[in-house]
């Protein structure tokens, strides 16, 4: 796990110092050891290739894994941040085909695949990857990130330069990149609480898309996709026989979480006592492997998770290590925490937490259980959305009465809505007054059309709204096929999953050179999970039935039956109390022209939250967006 950056000049030359300080602007996601060069090439045209990186050594500790590393047979470079899990197997069949390596590193062997192979390496690679390969003989440069997008990659572009790097930061710090915000990515984040893909908060930075390469050739950049789960699948399968993917589903879960130890220093286990970090400790156990886990443990009772986390942790005899920690240190935290964001985002300070403190104890690399939810249908809205899509289709039939005789019938049917957030959305679903594209987007949404439009004063918002919502419906489009739970599966894991917790369990780990690794999100796993009709995941009254089922143990159960809930902060109260003052200052005093946001639906928008007439995570959303525009985007 590392950071890479990189820059291509044509016709001109690349500044050492430039690419020095983006480098060493890396560090803290490499701390043991750095590499930079600079290649000149005068065919087809003049221009200068730097390359930098900052490395965590998780495997081949020895300087023979060092980047920027070249392959001596070919004369291409490589810069690359991640784990192939199957390299050691892919070494075996490429030194069947001819290939020899000096060291035990990873990144030697992709080197070697895609000499072999050449794109259709991509395919073979199992792991977490972003990577730049400077391919020499055919002068062009590669970029390629994992199917899953569990690895950042931003490029920019511009007539004579192409620059990428594992954080948007990074591209702001060299000052080749404008230092604006993009209308899109500003209307996403107001409308999800993170910027969606493939826009950035940065005007003129893209993301390389998951399961993507691109290739830079001649000043021009295309993409190829080689990987997509929806094409990689199969259609569903009606049965659950042991040939099915279901009946598959023990296998293909050790193995998937058994692969992700591959290291050559010791691997953690993040606990908090819920099913998706229990399941994780349960296939180790059932493995023959004895987990080292670690869990934080809060004096105050809201917080503290730590009779579920010892339940599990007694059960399988792990090697258990409780990391005490107060709310007062959390409060003390934020600043650092915000601070940390690569991008503005409404979650994660408590990712950066849990990384803090594991590892101070000395651990620098830990499984976590993220991605169980969106494969094995954990959320509310498996359940929740395929009965909007139900209302959504009937309030159209209801829609052709003439408006007196359904006003009546809508006011009726938003009470069923429950209160607050929940009835304002089905009210905006069924009246149709505010179209969205399809009601998961709705259930997701933060702020809804008329505060958007009262908060964003772009006089032409409504062309970046269409190419937000262009992207939305291209998703729709790509999923009908699917079951309306495996659609919620997939779109779950397109969106909030990658531009929410992905992303911020990246950049908040990395602020503290830990690695994690999710192996509910392998490619093998997400494949079979597509396969298995929706219906089946939630046939149990257990949460994650499936998941459970496949790990052949029974979990202790109350860790199975207890309230779903995650690691929250209580950020209502705080808001209001100790954080008041800076939150306000923020907020009331913050320029917010600059970035096309209306000063005056800010302030609006606090006071309604003092009122008790919104969440606290409306105004949290517009302080975070705030200072990271302090820190990265200074007038």
């Amino acid at each position: 796990m590392c950071g890479i950056v990189g820059i291509v000049m044509r016709n001109g030359r690349v500044a050492p110092a430039v690419l020095e300080r983006a480098t060493l602007s890396l560090a803290h996601r490499g701390p043991d050891d750095s590499g930079i060069v600079l290649l000149r090439e005068t065919q087809p045209e003049p221009m200068e290739i730097g390359l930098g990186h900052r490395r965590l050594a998780i495997l081949d500790l020895s300087p023979l894994g060092r980047q920027p590393m070249q392959d001596p047979v070919s004369g291409s470079w490589i810069v690359f941040n991640g784990e192939i899990y199957n390299f050691r197997e892919l070494r075996r069949e490429l030194e069947k085909a001819g290939a020899e390596f000096k060291s035990h590193s990873d990144t030697e062997v992709i080197l070697a695949a895609y000499r072999v192979w050449g794109d259709d390496c991509l395919k073979r690679l199992a792991g977490m990857f972003a990577f730049a390969l400077w391919d020499a003989p055919r002068k062009r440069l590669v970029l390629a990130r994992d199917p899953m997008g569990i690895k950042p990659l931003y490029y920019h572009q511009s007539e004579q330069i192409f620059i990428f790097a594992s954080e948007i930061r990074t591209l702001l710090q060299t000052g080749l990149v404008p230092q604006k915000t993009d209308p899109t990515g500003l209307l996403s984040y107001l409308m999800f609480g993170s910027v969606y893909e493939p826009w950035t908060m940065v005007e003129g930075v893209k993301a390389v898309p998951p399961g993507h390469m691109l290739r830079v050739e001649s000043g021009s950049v295309t993409s190829r996709e080689y990987w997509n789960p929806l094409d990689a699948s199969p259609a569903p399968e009606p049965h659950s026989g042991n040939g099915s993917a279901a009946g598959q589903l023990t296998t293909i879960l050790r193995d998937a979480v058994m692969s992700h130890l591959v290291s050559d220093v010791p691997v953690g286990v993040f606990l908090s006592g819920g099913v998706d970090s229990s399941a994780l400790v349960a296939v180790l156990s059932n493995n023959g492997v004895r987990a080292s886990t670690f869990s934080l443990v809060f004096d105050e009772e809201e917080f503290n998770e730590a009779q579920y986390s010892r339940a599990i942790a007694r059960y399988f005899d792990t090697e258990h290590h409780e990391i005490p920690v107060s709310q007062q240190d959390t409060l003390e935290m934020l600043p650092d925490a915000l601070c940390a964001m690569d991008q503005p985002t409404i979650d994660g300070v408590n990712t950066y937490i849990v990384s803090a403190r594991t590892r101070a104890a000395g651990v620098k690399v830990a499984l976590t259980g993220l991605g169980a939810d969106e494969m094995f249908a954990g959320y509310s809205n498996f359940r929740r959305v395929p009965r909007m899509e139900k209302m959504e289709m009937l309030f159209k039939r209801f829609g052709r009465l003439p408006k007196l005789a359904r006003q009546p019938i809508f006011a009726s049917m938003a009470l069923f809505g429950g209160g607050g957030d929940r009835r304002r959305k089905i009210t905006e679903l069924i009246t149709g007054e505010n179209s969205v594209v399809h009601p998961y987007f709705l259930a997701r949404t933060l702020f809804g059309p008329a505060e958007r439009e009262a908060l964003f004063s772009k006089s032409n918002s409504e062309c970046w709204q269409k190419s937000l919502d262009h992207v939305l419906q291209e998703s729709m489009i790509a999923s009908e096929s699917l079951d309306p739970v495996n659609r919620v599966s997939y779109l779950e894991s397109r969106f909030y999953m990658r531009n929410t917790l992905l992303r911020d369990s990246d950049f908040m780990s990395m602020a503290h050179g830990l690695e994690l690794r999710v192996p509910f999100l392998d490619r093998a796993l997400v494949e079979a999970c597509v396969r298995i009709p929706g219906k089946r995941k939630l046939e149990s009254n257990s949460p994650k039935g499936l998941l459970l089922a496949s790990l052949k143990v029974d979990l202790p159960s109350q860790v199975v039956n207890r309230p779903k809930r995650g690691f929250t902060l209580p950020f209502e109260r705080w808001l209001r109390g100790e954080m008041r003052p800076v939150v306000e200052d923020a907020l009331l005093k913050s320029d917010w022209d600059r970035i096309s946001i209306n000063t005056a639906a800010v302030r609006e928008m606090w006071n309604r939250f003092l009122a008790g007439k919104t969440s606290w995570s409306r105004p949290w959303s517009l302080f975070v967006l705030s200072r990271w525009c302090e820190h990265n985007l200074p007038a």
